[in-house]
């Protein structure tokens, strides 16, 4: 059945619309996807499909002004999309995300969080500091996997908060060194400030992919990254079997990591981000689905 604020041609177009995007766009999250419940993953597809178009407002405009104005479009036609009816968004993604938002009763709040932190990415500054980072991604990323949780088990969410927060700050910490080719194309530089400033790499040698002071700023950043894995692995002990679908692509983390780590400055200034092959992937997360509860995930 489609959803009230929309004709049953236009669900399915709106939903098909959102998997095209996300596999193309998102691999490591389409293929997760796979692992949920049948009738979970819809919603799912959306919330991923949410998070492609609010990342790439950055690459469709020239300046930020125009940017604000798309997310605040978003934050707009989200807290409408609580309504009963849900309205007619004239957006495929919104379309699908307004219909999971009522099906699940998502929050509000975590989406306008989420899309505070998504205006960091229109502007050139620097990240002052790692704690700066840690709301950042916490903001993003975590609260990917939080709204995850909450369509997959809400009644157990709760209980996922302390893993969320540490899988997306490792998670976007990988991130931010898979992306360096893009990013210094763009001049823009999600290392913070601390941190680059304690590896001796200062943002312009960054910028130019200086080798050794960027060698420095990789092998920082990833351990960064890997100090919030640790904390997200042991915060994760324990969660039950249905939240570990929203916790798969953190459990690439890791792998990216060593991948990054062996590339050092050549990170900064491959042609393309570092990706991971389909085999890799599928069974790192059938691992991840096979661990038994009581170890951590």
């Amino acid at each position: 059945m489609a959803d009230a604020g929309s004709t049953p041609g236009q669900a399915g177009s709106a939903v098909a619309y959102c998997k095209d995007l996300v596999r193309r766009e998102d691999p490591d999250r389409a293929v997760s996807i796979a692992f949920a419940t049948a009738d979970r993953r819809e919603a799912l597809t959306a919330l991923y499909a949410f998070n492609i178009e609010t990342a790439r407002i950055r690459e469709q405009i020239s300046q930020p002004l125009p940017g604000e104005i798309r997310l605040q479009w978003w934050r707009d036609t989200l807290e409408a999309a609580g309504a009963a009816d849900g309205g007619s968004p004239g957006h495929p993604a919104a379309e699908a995300l307004g219909k999971a938002i009522r099906q699940h009763g998502l929050p509000f709040p975590a989406f306008d969080r989420f899309i505070e932190q998504r205006i960091f990415d229109l502007y050139d500054d620097p990240m002052p500091s790692r704690s700066e980072f840690e709301a950042y991604a916490g903001g993003t990323a975590s609260t990917l996997i939080t709204l995850a949780c909450l369509v997959l088990d809400p009644a157990s969410a709760r209980q996922a908060s302390d893993a969320a927060g540490h899988a997306g700050v490792a998670q976007a910490a990988a991130g931010a060194l898979r992306l360096l080719p893009i990013h210094r194309r763009r001049g823009q530089v999600y290392l913070p400030a601390d941190l680059l400033d304690a590896a001796g790499c200062s943002r312009d040698a960054l910028l130019a992919g200086e080798g050794e002071p960027t060698a420095r700023a990789v092998a920082a950043m990833a351990a960064f990254a890997r100090e919030h894995q640790s904390a997200y692995r042991a915060a994760a002990s324990g969660l039950p079997a249905s939240l570990r679908p929203a916790f798969l692509p953190a459990e690439l983390t890791s792998a990216y990591l060593d991948r990054l780590e062996a590339q050092g400055a050549g990170v900064a200034t491959a042609e393309r981000p570092v990706a991971m092959g389909p085999f890799r992937r599928s069974w790192l997360y059938w691992r991840a689905m096979r661990r038994p509860s009581s170890r951590p995930t």
